[in-house]
C-alpha cells in the first residue's frame, strides 16, 4: 500500500503558475455567456462562527477502532492512536469534535467506556449490529480533542439513557467538587475537569431506526428533564436538541424546550445527499437549503420573531455529508461498514456545504461532517497507511482560507438546466466571500458546476483596491475521479498564483477555487 504524503494545511503537492485568464485544466470549451461577480467587502453578513467547520466519530464500522484509535499496530503511539491519522485529522483543524453518536449513543452507557480498559466489559451494539470493546471512551475522547486541540461536544443517551446517566456523565466531565463521579475521574488521573461545554439531548429521536425512537412530544418531555439535571449540575454547559427540519417535530420541541433552565442553545438538524448523476449531484445542496428554510420558519414562529437571527436558539447541523451509495445495514462482522469512496463531484458537493453555511452564520453556528475517518469520510485507512479522498481537500481549504465575516456577493452566471434537485433554482457559480476581522483581507471561494465549460468571470469588488496573492484549486481530470491507495493524488489541491491586479478571472469546468486578497 502507498502512505501519501501529508501536507502542511494550504500546500498541495505541486505548484503551478496560474496567469490570470489561462485555464488551469483546459477541459471543454469556454462558456462566453455574459458573467461576473460583485462582492462588497463592506456589507457583512454575520461573524463566521468557526464551530462550522467541525467533525463528528462514532463507534461505527473502523470509525474509531481501526481508525483513530488502533492499539498494536505499527503507525500507533502509545496511546493507541494512529500517528498518520491524527496528523492528517490536525490538518483538518475540526474547532469542535462530535461523539460518540450518531445512532450508536442511543444504546451507549457511559460506565462501560472508563476505568481499567482490560476491565471494560465488551457489549453488543445493537445499533449497528457489533461488538463493542469500550477500549474507547470518555477519557480516550478528551485525550484526542487535546490532540487535536478541539473542543469536545458530547451527545447523550436519550435512547436507553436514564436522566440520572446523562446528569453524572456531566459530573464526571465537569464536576469539581468531593462527589462520587467527579472522584471516578480522578482516579483515572484526571484531576483537573475536562470542562465539556457542549452537549446533546439524544441523536435523531424522531426515527424509527432508533433505539428508543419517540413521538415529537415524548421526546421534548424527555429532553427537558435531562436539559434540567445537566444543566442543575453545571450551568455553563451549551445544550443542543434534536430537529428534523419539519414544523411538526420541531415546534413541539421548541415549544417545549423554552422553558429549559438557562434556555435551550441549539436545534440540530441533519442532511446527507448524492447521486451518480454529476449534476444532481452537485446541486444536491438545494435539499439542504429547503431543511434550513424550514427550521428558519420554526424559529421565527416558536420565538416571534421576523428574522430567525433574533431567535435564542441557533442551528447546529451535527451531521452533514456525501451519502448515498452504501446505506445498507450490514452484518456485524463487516469492519468496513459505510465505507464511503468519493469522487470530485462529491468534493464539489461538500464545497457548496461548506458554501451554504457561511452564508447563513446568522443562524447556522454549528456544523459538523460526519464523519472524519473511514465512514463515509475524508480520510481513508489502511494497515499501512492513509489516503486523503476527494472531500479531504475542499475541507481543509475552506478550514485554513477563510475570513471571520461573510459578505455579500452575486454571481451572474446562469443556472443549470438539467437534474436540478430540490425546490429552488441551482447557480452554475456556487460563491462564498468573507473577509478577516480588520477588513484587510478577502477571500472568494466559488465552485463551477459546469462539467464541460470554464467560466471567466470579471470580479468586481467595490468600494476597495484589490490585490490578489494567492489562490488554490481542487479539480482532476474528469468529474467521477477518486482517490485510491494505487492512485492517491487523483483529486488534490493545486496551488495558484494569480495575477495581482487581475480584474476577471476564468474558473476552470468542474472546479472548487479559493482566492485571497488584500484589500486597500
Amino acid at each position: 500500500m502507498i502512505e501519501p504524503p501529508l501536507l502542511p494545511p494550504g500546500t498541495a503537492p505541486q505548484s503551478i503558475s496560474f496567469p490570470a485568464h489561462d485555464l488551469t485544466f483546459p477541459l471543454g470549451r469556454l462558456d462566453r455567456r455574459a458573467t461576473m461577480i460583485r462582492i462588497d467587502p463592506t456589507a457583512r453578513i454575520g461573524r463566521i462562527n468557526p464551530n462550522l467547520y467541525g467533525m463528528f466519530i462514532e463507534h461505527l464500522g473502523r470509525c474509531i477502532y481501526g481508525g483513530i484509535y488502533d492499539e498494536g499496530s505499527r503507525l500507533s503511539d502509545s496511546e493507541g492512536f494512529r500517528i498518520d491519522v491524527l496528523k492528517a485529522c490536525q490538518h483538518l483543524a475540526p474547532p469542535l469534535l462530535r461523539w460518540p453518536g450518531g445512532n450508536f449513543v442511543s444504546g451507549y452507557h457511559w460506565l462501560d467506556g472508563i476505568g481499567a480498559k482490560d476491565k471494560r466489559p465488551r457489549q453488543f451494539d445493537r445499533a449497528w449490529f457489533a461488538e463493542e470493546s469500550n477500549r474507547f471512551g470518555t477519557d480516550e475522547f478528551i485525550a484526542f480533542c487535546r490532540r487535536l486541540d478541539s473542543e469536545p461536544y458530547i451527545c447523550a443517551n436519550a435512547g436507553t439513557g436514564t436522566l440520572d446517566e446523562a446528569a453524572t456523565w456531566v459530573e464526571y466531565c465537569n464536576g469539581w467538587g468531593d462527589t462520587h463521579y467527579a472522584n471516578l475521574r480522578r482516579q483515572g488521573g484526571n484531576r483537573v475537569p475536562y470542562n465539556v461545554r457542549y452537549w446533546g439531548l439524544g441523536n435523531e429521536m424522531y426515527g424509527s431506526w432508533q433505539i428508543g425512537h419517540l413521538d415529537a412530544e415524548d421526546y421534548a418531555k424527555k429532553a427537558l428533564e435531562m436539559a434540567k439535571l445537566m444543566r442543575w449540575t453545571d450551568p455553563r454547559i451549551a445544550l443542543v436538541a434534536c430537529g428534523l427540519g419539519q414544523p411538526e417535530w420541531d415546534e413541539p420541541v421548541l415549544e417545549r424546550l423554552r422553558s429549559t433552565p438557562g434556555g435551550l442553545d441549539y436545534l440540530s438538524v441533519h442532511c446527507y445527499v448524492g447521486d451518480n448523476d454529476y449534476y444532481k449531484n452537485v446541486s444536491s445542496v438545494t435539499y439542504m437549503e429547503d431543511i434550513l428554510e424550514r427550521t428558519k420558519a420554526s424559529l421565527c414562529r416558536v420565538f416571534g420573531v421576523n428574522d430567525a437571527a433574533q431567535a435564542p436558539v441557533k442551528i447546529a447541523v451535527d451531521e452533514w455529508n456525501v451519502w448515498f451509495s452504501n446505506r445498507s445495514n450490514e452484518p456485524y462482522d463487516n469492519e468496513n461498514k459505510l465505507r464511503e469512496i468519493y469522487d470530485l463531484s462529491d468534493a464539489l458537493c461538500v464545497a457548496t456545504f461548506l458554501h451554504l453555511f457561511q452564508r447563513e452564520c446568522r443562524v447556522v453556528t454549528m456544523a459538523n461532517l460526519a464523519q472524519m475517518v473511514n465512514v463515509i469520510a475524508p480520510i481513508l485507512t489502511s494497515p499501512d497507511g492513509l489516503i486523503l479522498q476527494a472531500i479531504y481537500h475542499p475541507l481543509v481549504l475552506l478550514r485554513h482560507h477563510s475570513g471571520d465575516y461573510a459578505v455579500e456577493a452575486s454571481a451572474d452566471a446562469g443556472e443549470l438546466t438539467v437534474a436540478q434537485t430540490g425546490t429552488r433554482p441551482v447557480p452554475i457559480l456556487d460563491l462564498s466571500t468573507s473577509v478577516s476581522e480588520d477588513g484587510a483581507r478577502l477571500y472568494l471561494s466559488v465552485v463551477n458546476r459546469h462539467e464541460s465549460e470554464a467560466i471567466e468571470s470579471p470580479l468586481v469588488v467595490s468600494g476597495a483596491t484589490v490585490e490578489w496573492q494567492r489562490g488554490w484549486q481542487v479539480n482532476a481530470a474528469g468529474v467521477h475521479e477518486r482517490n485510491s491507495f494505487e492512485q492517491p493524488n487523483l483529486v488534490r489541491t493545486r496551488e495558484l498564483h494569480p495575477d495581482p491586479t487581475a480584474r476577471a478571472y476564468t474558473f476552470p469546468a468542474h472546479s472548487h477555487t479559493v482566492l485571497e486578497a488584500s484589500l486597500h
